[in-house]
């Protein structure tokens, strides 16, 4: 699992267009952009326009050719960089002359800004920095082992297998999305967490409108101190009842030095909720879309189950279901790959464009499951590397070829012209994936 800040272009995926002077941009910045004076082309919107479901927007191909380092025209009215070599994203990510505090940065497209209320914030360590962050992933980083994640194969297992039953009952067609995609993680978080399953149609329509583009700034913030709120009472809950689920065991932890409050508890748990249930769900919605229509590289894993390790890292690099990237803010005046960076300023990673980047992936646009792992960035890079993704790498292993076997001659039930794509959501992916097979 994946999380990153909301973002927003509009919900047809318009480009934005970029305003205020050009090649020495002296404009009044947003609330927190820097001003620069750097001279180069006029900053442009972040490229958003694609023209394949599966690649991403083609102009990233061209900047990153001829402009790596480019200028980036904020909607806030600031002005930054945006990365899209391999190279500069994951050494940014790398970098701690930069923030990933939230707070402090531009988004590339257009979001509502974090709340900046101690309360709000506690537990919300993805836009936090050393040593806090720090704090938090050392007390996490224990529940998330590889040796943990894989102690839950069997009961992620029986999840899996208990929703294709349902689907075969039902029979074709089916929504898979509804039906397998988004239920399957929901539910493996909710049991991991300690969230109650039956609450997954409220915090799941939460997580909606916090990560939908173009949502208006009442009903997002609404969704915000909803989910807060809902957190709050379940870990107060916790508090006098304790589970043997996370939220319950960082409730009641035996170091008191390293003690979390309830709003901290909270917070940690809104985040993993979302990150646990978002981007797993639309992995494996857009991954058994992108394996259909690419006949040959299904053939492989059907043929080679056992390779299926291999094959989720290639899904995973080439979706870059991240599609907006991540951003950090420079902490002081520095030279970064080549160009002069100003405390303030911020700089934009693109995760899809690195990992399309032929310098270190050769013939980067192909699917080829056959390929040999290579330092993808989907799931980031450095201290803020998302903390579920074994939990994400056992989902998909699980759950790809279980779906495949029970269903060999699973194929789209509407023509591909006809699915609406996620352009409007910060995750991407399908909104709905019509599937049928022979019974």
């Amino acid at each position: 699992m994946r999380t990153t800040e909301p973002a927003a272009t509009g919900p047809t995926g318009a480009r934005p267009t970029a305003s205020g002077p050009t090649a020495t941009d002296t404009a009044a910045p947003g609330p927190t952009a820097a001003r620069t004076t750097a001279p180069g082309p006029a900053p442009a919107a972040l490229p958003v326009r694609r023209t394949c479901p599966f690649d991403p927007p083609p102009e990233y191909r061209r900047l990153r050719e001829e402009d790596p380092v480019s200028r980036l025209a904020f909607p806030d009215g600031g002005t930054g960089r945006l990365l899209t070599r391999h190279e500069d994203v994951r050494a940014l990510l790398a970098d701690d002359r930069f923030s990933a505090d939230r707070l402090h940065a531009s988004s590339p497209v257009r979001t509502v800004r974090p709340p900046a209320d101690p309360a709000s914030r506690a537990g919300v360590f993805i836009g936090m920095d050393p040593p806090e962050h720090t704090r938090y992933r050392r007390i996490l980083t224990r529940y998330f082992t590889v040796r943990r994640m894989r102690a839950l194969a069997p009961a992620v297992e029986r999840i899996v297998e208990d929703h294709l039953d349902a689907m075969e009952r039902t029979g074709p067609p089916v929504d898979l999305v509804r039906a397998f995609a988004l239920p399957v993680p929901s539910l493996v978080i909710c049991e991991l967490l300690g969230v109650p399953y039956e609450d997954r149609a409220r915090f799941q329509a939460w997580s909606a409108a916090l990560l939908r583009v173009g949502g208006e700034e009442a009903g997002t913030y609404a969704a915000m101190e909803a989910l807060r709120r809902y957190m709050l009472d379940l870990v107060a809950a916790k508090r006098d009842r304790p589970d043997d689920a996370l939220l319950s065991a960082l409730l009641h932890r035996d170091e008191p030095e390293a003690a979390l409050s309830d709003e901290e508890v909270a917070g940690v748990g809104r985040l993993l909720l979302i990150a646990g249930h978002e981007t797993t769900a639309n992995m494996l919605a857009l991954g058994t879309y992108a394996l259909l229509r690419h006949p040959d590289q299904l053939r492989l894993l059907r043929e080679h189950p056992d390779r299926v390790g291999r094959a989720v890292e290639e899904l995973l690099r080439h979706l870059s279901i991240v599609q907006f990237g991540t951003v950090r803010v420079a902490r002081e005046d520095l030279e970064f790959a080549g160009h002069r960076i100003r405390a303030g300023e911020t700089v934009a990673a693109s995760l899809a464009a690195a990992n399309r980047d032929p310098a270190h992936f050769p013939d980067p646009d192909r699917l080829d499951l056959t390929r040999e792992p290579s330092q993808h960035v989907a799931f980031g890079h450095g201290v803020h590397q998302c903390l579920g993704q074994q939990l994400a790498r056992v989902e998909m292993e699980t759950a790809f070829p279980a779906l495949f076997r029970r269903f060999p001659a699973l194929r789209l039930a509407v023509p591909p012209e006809q699915l609406r794509m996620r352009d409007d959501m910060v995750v991407y992916g399908v909104h709905e994936l019509p599937v049928a097979w022979e019974v």
